[in-house]
C-alpha cells in the first residue's frame, strides 16, 4: 500500500514549529533557515509491509556579517593604537589587514592577531587608509577607517637646560638641545638677542 511519511530529527530534538509539510508530508519545508535548525533530519515512509528511512544533513552556512566595526583615529606620535574587526558568519570568518589598498603583513612596531591590530608606538609613516577584511567561502566584507598622526612642535617640557658656571676660564662647555618634536625640527642659537653662528671657538 501507499506509505504513509514522517519527519523527525536524527539528533533527538523538535523539528522547528515553522516547517510545514507538502504533497502528503513528502516534502519537508523549513522558511527562514537558521543555525539552530540545522541537524540530521530523517523522512520516514512506513506501510505495513515495512518502512524505510532516509537521512539528511542540513548546514547552516552565512556569508560574513559585521559585529564590530573600525573607526577613525586621531593620535599622537609615540602613542598606542589599538583596532579590533569582528564579523560573524559561518564557517567562522578569517582575518586580513590592508594599509593604503596594500596587504599590511606583521612587522616590527606592527602587530596582527585575527580581527586586531596593535602599533605600540606610533609615527608618522603609520598614518593612513587601514581597512579589516573579513572572508569565509561565502563571502568578503570590508571595513576601513583613516589613522591621522599628529605632529608635535617642539616641546622643551622634558629637557633640561643647564645653567653652567665657568670655573676654569677656557674650559669647554656643552648645552645640549633636545626637544620632543616631529617632523625632526632645525636648530638655531641665540646669546641674549644676538644670534650665535659657528666660528672657531
Amino acid at each position: 500500500p501507499v506509505p504513509t511519511i514522517s519527519w523527525r530529527r536524527a539528533d533527538g530534538k523538535q523539528i522547528p514549529r515553522k516547517a510545514r509539510r507538502h504533497r502528503s508530508s513528502g516534502l519537508l519545508e523549513i522558511p527562514n533557515f537558521q543555525q539552530e535548525d540545522a541537524g540530521p533530519y530523517e523522512c520516514v515512509a512506513e506501510n505495513v509491509r515495512g518502512k524505510n528511512v532516509a537521512r539528511g544533513q542540513l548546514t547552516f552556512y552565512a556569508q560574513p556579517s559585521w559585529t564590530q566595526r573600525i573607526s577613525d583615529v586621531r593620535a599622537a606620535l609615540e602613542e598606542r593604537v589599538a583596532w579590533e574587526c569582528r564579523a560573524s558568519g559561518r564557517p567562522k570568518p578569517s582575518y586580513r589587514w590592508l594599509k593604503d589598498g596594500e596587504p599590511l603583513l606583521p612587522q616590527g612596531r606592527v602587530q596582527l592577531e585575527q580581527g586586531s591590530l596593535t602599533i605600540p608606538n606610533v609615527s608618522l609613516s603609520d598614518a593612513g587608509m587601514y581597512q579589516c577584511v573579513a572572508e569565509n567561502r561565502h563571502g568578503v566584507i570590508f571595513a576601513s577607517a583613516e589613522l591621522s598622526v599628529i605632529a608635535i612642535g617642539p616641546d622643551f617640557s622634558k629637557t633640561l637646560l643647564k645653567k653652567l658656571t665657568l670655573v676654569k676660564v677656557g674650559g669647554e662647555v656643552i648645552i645640549e638641545c633636545k626637544p620632543k618634536a616631529s617632523p625632526r625640527p632645525t636648530y638655531s642659537w641665540k646669546k641674549g638677542k644676538d644670534i650665535l653662528r659657528e666660528n672657531e671657538r
